[in-house]
C-alpha cells in the first residue's frame, strides 16, 4: 500500500493515477477482510474501486486531459505527511492490542449488543441490527450523502453531455 501511495504521488498521467487509486481501494478492501470487517470491505471495493473509478474515468473522458504538470518539486508535503504519520503512530501506541478480550470495548458495549440485540431490535443478524437500529440515524445520514452526490453528479453529467443548462 505504501508503494502504491508513493507511486500515486509521483505520477503525472491521470489515467495511471485513476488505476492506482482503484488498486489502493482493492488493497484497502483486502485489509478490511483481514480484520474481519467484510461489510466495510465490500463497501470499499464497490464504492472506492468500482463507482469512483468509473466516475474518474468518465471525468477524464469529458475533460480530455491525460497529463498534469507537477506544481513543484517541494519536499514540504512529504515532510508534513511524515510528521502526521508519526503522530498517528504515537497515538496508536495507547490502543489495546488487536483482538484483546480484556479491551474496554469488549467489557461494556459488545456484550450488551450480543445479549439484548435480538430482543431490542427484532433483527437476528447483529451487524444488521447495529447498522440499521442502533446506528440508524448515522446510516440514514450516509445514505442521504451518497444520494445527494449521485443526484448532483447526474445533473452535472446531463449538462455536459446534452449541453442543457
Amino acid at each position: 500500500m505504501a508503494v502504491t501511495v508513493i507511486s500515486l504521488a509521483r505520477l503525472t498521467n491521470l489515467f495511471s493515477v485513476v488505476m492506482l487509486s482503484s488498486l489502493f481501494s482493492f488493497l484497502m478492501a483486502t485489509v478490511f477482510v483481514t480484520l474481519d470487517a467484510v461489510d466495510v470491505a465490500m463497501t470499499e471495493a464497490s464504492v472506492g474501486a468500482g463507482i469512483s473509478t468509473v466516475l474518474f474515468l468518465s471525468s477524464l473522458y469529458l475533460i480530455k486531459k491525460n497529463e498534469i504538470k507537477s506544481i513543484s518539486n517541494s519536499f514540504f508535503p512529504i515532510i508534513i505527511s511524515i510528521v502526521v504519520s508519526c503522530f498517528l503512530i504515537w497515538g496508536m501506541l495507547g490502543l489495546p492490542d488487536f483482538g484483546d478480550p480484556s479491551a474496554i470495548i469488549h467489557q461494556h458495549v459488545a456484550p450488551r449488543y450480543l445479549q439484548d440485540g435480538l430482543s431490542e431490535t427484532g433483527v437476528p443478524n447483529i451487524v444488521t441490527a447495529i447498522l440499521a437500529s442502533y446506528r440508524g440515524f448515522d446510516t440514514f445520514g450516509e445514505v442521504v450523502v451518497i444520494f445527494t452526490a449521485g443526484v448532483g453528479l447526474m445533473a452535472l453529467l446531463r449538462k455536459k453531455l446534452t449541453g442543457k443548462k
